[in-house]
């Protein structure tokens, strides 16, 4: 289906058939694009700003982790340093997205840097602390909204931020990292979810539910972007095996043994990002893994 075909679809709320073979696109010029991404001091968020920054990409790194902290490896400091040496640009914005305050700061930044934003990486989740492993019962009013801060209200006010932007630059893409459960699997109903591996628990209401309902988000957003110009993907990047997951195979007895490196769901951000035609993937949500596998997309 061409782009013109596929936006229509989109436009008039039809659902693209998920379960249809994925063509691999030819992939643009990322030089020089402005790249928002938060999330950024480890993990995905880190390996993809360093990808961006190869292929010329202008980088606004955004985190909280500004000082280095012994019990969690990586700070936005270090992703900047690490883009500088290689000889890319980059900015380094410290940001708590559970605070307005900062979303916007974060926009500002990048516009007083860069000149705009053309790409957005809503990659953060709360998934530290004793809040990921708590039982429904005990888990507070407060940090069930806390979850739903970051997870979700952040990448609202993100996305309302740059999207005036981007239509103004004449388009743009925006990028959220889902979770399994999102609707990904391409079967008329879910597996069934997991309650735990090994010692470690998957049940976190909270972060399931406000992923859930960013998936949603895009989901219902992408025919009035679609007008913008704008093409927002959702993308599930599977057990990835990030810093902090290898922190919880030591403490909790996570099973990491179907992990993927973060170069996998890295590659596919930025192919989402550079692909010819966005309007085949807008409003949808995509599994990094099996797409890469699909598509015979290469890393670099």
């Amino acid at each position: 289906m061409n782009g013109i075909a596929e936006g229509l679809h989109i436009a008039t709320g039809e659902k693209a058939g998920t379960g249809s073979t994925l063509v691999r696109q030819r992939e643009l010029d990322l030089t020089g694009k402005v790249v928002v991404i938060t999330g950024a001091s480890r993990g995905v968020g880190k390996q993809t700003a360093l990808d961006f920054a190869r292929r010329g990409a202008h980088v606004v790194l955004a985190a909280r982790t500004v000082d280095e902290d012994p019990n969690l490896p990586g700070t936005i400091g270090e992703t900047l340093g690490q883009i500088e040496r290689g000889g890319g640009q980059a900015i380094a914005v410290a940001t708590d997205l559970s605070r307005e305050a900062d979303l916007v700061a974060l926009v500002d930044a990048a516009v007083a840097r860069f000149g705009g934003v053309d790409i957005l990486v809503n990659n953060a989740a709360a998934t530290t602390g004793e809040i990921w492993g708590k039982a429904f019962l005990d888990l507070t009013r407060e940090e069930w909204l806390y979850q739903f801060a970051v997870n979700t209200h952040a990448p609202f006010t993100l996305t309302q931020l740059v999207v005036p932007i981007m239509e103004s630059h004449g388009g743009g893409r925006i990028i959220n990292l889902s979770t399994g459960s999102g609707e990904v699997f391409r079967q008329p109903e879910e597996p069934t979810k997991l309650g735990a591996v090994g010692g470690f628990s998957l049940a976190v209401p909270g972060y399931y539910s406000s992923k859930r309902a960013l998936d949603r988000f895009g989901n219902c957003m992408a025919p009035e972007f679609f007008a913008k110009g704008i093409a927002i993907i959702g993308m599930h990047p599977g057990l990835v095996a990030t810093e902090l997951v290898a922190i919880r195979v030591r403490e909790r007895g996570l099973d990491d043994s179907v992990a993927v490196p973060m170069t996998v769901p890295a590659r596919m951000i930025v192919y989402f990002a550079a692909c010819e035609n966005p309007w085949e993937y807008s409003g949808r949500i995509f599994w990094a893994e099996r797409e890469m596998a699909q598509m015979g997309i290469e890393i670099a």
